[in-house]
């Protein structure tokens, strides 16, 4: 994982927009209807190659594909992990039930779009979970290898996104398993066949895992925080052994409260889980500081410090209003995240989360997403000559 050594280098955290049509084919995928998957494939390669050089464009440094060959971060695995079928109940977030107003507008506006649900058509594990066919992430692999082929030189570093266990389990429960320690386990070495064949592959990995903030307003809503700080405690740990043998910097860890507009009133503070999530294996973190209920937190990197050789990917763009930041704002949130971990070269300017983590969820228009992250660029480079004078 490159360090910013001249410059604060710039990146995201994993979905960018699917054009309209790729949306469409996976929605409608979603609710079982029939759809040619040779369609499918071929309007997500399409995909692939035009958001490599967009991401250039804009100026980002470290890039992804996208996830333009996947319809959700993490319910593609529908599609590649064996013992799903069933349904699934999602537990209602906590920060919306409790806004009836806010609710009831939040479900018109989601009726209104064509998109792949995160709560609806979910399914359960119903039988031993397993990866199915290596070859899909191999093939993956080696599309995004293609589509960044041209681009040689023109960026630091490429990565791919791959689920926690922990969200998955949230997402697509359990039906099979004696225990969820069980249940955690076989998701754990199942996603291992995806961590270590992005790493072999060359691409940094990135863990997604929502699940290590996000639960406590949604499944752990009506518990204990001591039953959900256990609950990420596991969590880390069958990660830890997912990626065990895997070096630390080529694995970098996303958290987040879920990538929705809502109060976000419920969610549980960042000095709660930071202890927990600093024993996870890896290289850095990437966290959301941008967002106005949790940017104040920044400031709890200084009272519990990563570990020297880890580095900080700072939310300092909200992927969740079309507020297009301006560059000096942007610019002092960097220097914000370099004052407090005491040295810029640990630092790299990101987004909060993903702009479409579920097709056709995203909230800001796809136009706009680009001039984020065009400002994103224009402020990391502000940010430069303040931070490596001369």
């Amino acid at each position: 994982m490159q360090r910013s050594e001249h410059r604060i280098l710039t990146t995201h955290t994993g979905s960018l927009p699917r054009p309209p049509e790729l949306t469409r084919l996976y929605a409608r995928r979603a609710r079982g209807e029939a759809v040619d998957a040779a369609a499918v494939a071929a309007a997500g390669q399409a995909a692939l190659h035009r958001i490599v050089p967009s991401q250039l464009e804009a100026g980002l440094d470290v890039i992804n594909n996208g996830e333009q060959q996947r319809d959700s971060f993490a319910l593609y695995l529908r599609h590649r992990l064996t013992g799903f079928g069933g349904e699934s109940q999602r537990t209602t977030f906590a920060d919306i039930e409790a806004y009836p107003e806010f609710q009831a507008g939040f479900a018109q506006q989601s009726a209104e779009k064509e998109f792949v649900s995160n709560t609806a058509f979910l399914p359960a594990a119903v039988a031993p979970v397993t990866y199915a066919d290596p070859g899909v992430i191999e093939a993956e692999c080696e599309d995004f290898a293609a589509a960044l082929a041209p681009a040689a030189g023109r960026y630091a570093e490429a990565f791919l996104t791959a689920p926690s266990p922990g969200i998955v389990a949230a997402i697509v429960q359990n039906r099979h398993y004696d225990t969820e320690d069980a249940y955690f386990a076989a998701l754990g070495a199942a996603l291992a066949v995806e961590y270590r064949a992005i790493v072999a592959h060359g691409f940094l990995l990135q863990l997604d895992c929502p699940d290590l903030a996000l639960e406590r307003h949604c499944s752990y809503r009506d518990r204990p925080l001591a039953d959900f700080l256990d609950f990420v405690e596991r969590v880390v740990a069958t990660i830890n052994t997912a990626i065990a043998g895997l070096p630390r910097d080529r694995v970098r860890l996303h958290v987040c409260w879920g990538n929705y507009e809502a109060p976000h009133d419920h969610d549980v503070p960042l000095e709660e889980i930071l202890p927990i999530l600093l024993r996870a294996e890896v290289g850095g973190l990437v966290l959301p500081f941008a967002n106005p209920r949790h940017a104040h937190e920044v400031g709890c990197l200084a009272r519990m410090p990563l570990a020297a050789d880890q580095l900080l990917v700072a939310g300092v763009i909200d992927t969740l209003t079309n507020f297009v930041e301006h560059p000096e704002v942007v610019a002092e949130r960097i220097i914000r995240a370099a004052e407090v971990l005491g040295d810029p070269r640990r630092v790299l300017a990101g987004t909060d989360c993903g702009f479409d983590t579920s097709a056709g969820r995203g909230r800001v228009a796809p136009d706009v997403v680009w001039a984020k992250l065009r400002s994103l660029a224009e402020g990391a480079r502000l940010a430069s000559a303040r931070l490596f004078p001369g």
